[in-house]
């Protein structure tokens, strides 16, 4: 293997992963805004592909099409780290950098905030044109009818368990980008991070960023389709809060516990009795 292919060692990632997000922190405004909107906008790609993908599976068994729908989901991150955006939860591991003091913490929160604000439009501009491009009317209302369901299972989920939930999967979405960020190729990015995406949506596991776009989109196609209960738009801020909480914990327990395991020590301390003995000490014993 050539030294320029050759996957980093976890100590040698650890820098690789905190210098790209300290360059993700210092972006221009404006920059951090358009590729924020473009990775809400790639992320909604992957809902919406993991969506038609599990439209009439009933078929299959329940693991083998939340795996297919998994695996098509994978494309949004695959977007992100390869086309190049600012993904909120891939960005919840400056915790790690700001640890690190490779980050001021200020600038870690004005960059989090940002992006997640930014996140979220380019999801609702995702949810609006599919939702005018009439997808929810395809095969005779069957994809519209997976999205309503979808949705409507994720409001429904109770306030810890999302927290849990979404801890699980921000951890799973970190390991992820981390992985990714190793690979020097595209087939080496995309083989990084293709099964732990697969593994938090086989799962059903709650990804904020994921759910800007799959619950306003349910929300829209319950309103409009006849025999469908609208969904509560409570019900989106009651996911979507609990959802980004845990998110944040688990992304910024994957960077701590890198950042703690590969940080230099620091250098130890001589007690009084293996302290150096001055040379003059010496020669007068």
């Amino acid at each position: 293997m050539s030294a320029s292919s050759a996957v980093p060692a976890p100590r040698d990632l650890l820098g690789v992963v905190f210098d790209a997000l300290a360059e993700k922190a210092a972006l221009p405004l404006r920059t951090m805004l358009v590729l924020g909107i473009l990775a809400g906008l790639y992320i909604g790609f992957g809902g919406l592909f993991a969506t038609i993908a599990l439209t009439e599976a009933g078929g299959l068994p329940y693991g083998i099409g939340q795996v297919v729908a998994g695996l098509v989901f994978a494309a949004g991150l695959g977007l992100v780290m390869i086309a190049g955006a600012g993904l909120f939860t891939g960005n919840t591991m400056m915790t790690g950098a700001v640890l690190a003091r490779q980050i001021a913490l200020p600038q870690a929160l004005t960059a989090l905030l940002l992006v997640f604000a930014a996140n979220f439009a380019g999801a609702l501009l995702l949810a609006l044109l599919v939702y005018g491009a009439g997808l929810h009317e395809s095969r005779d209302g069957a994809i519209g009818r997976t999205a309503v369901d979808l949705a409507r299972g994720k409001m429904e989920s109770a306030f810890l368990a999302t927290l849990a939930s979404g801890i699980l999967a921000n951890m799973l979405v970190c390991l992820a980008v981390w992985s990714a960020y190793a690979g020097q190729s595209v087939t080496q990015k995309l083989a990084g991070l293709t099964l732990p995406v697969a593994a938090f949506v086989a799962a059903g596991l709650e990804h904020s960023v994921a759910n800007m776009y799959l619950l306003p989109y349910g929300w829209l196609v319950a309103a409009s389709m006849p025999g469908q209960e609208p969904l509560a738009l409570a019900g989106v801020v009651g996911n979507l809060v609990p959802a980004t909480i845990g998110n944040v914990i688990g992304g910024a327990f994957i960077a701590s516990a890198y950042w703690l395991a590969f940080a230099p020590m620091p250098a130890a301390r001589h007690s009084r009795s293996d302290a150096p003995v001055p040379a003059d000490r010496k020669e007068r014993s």
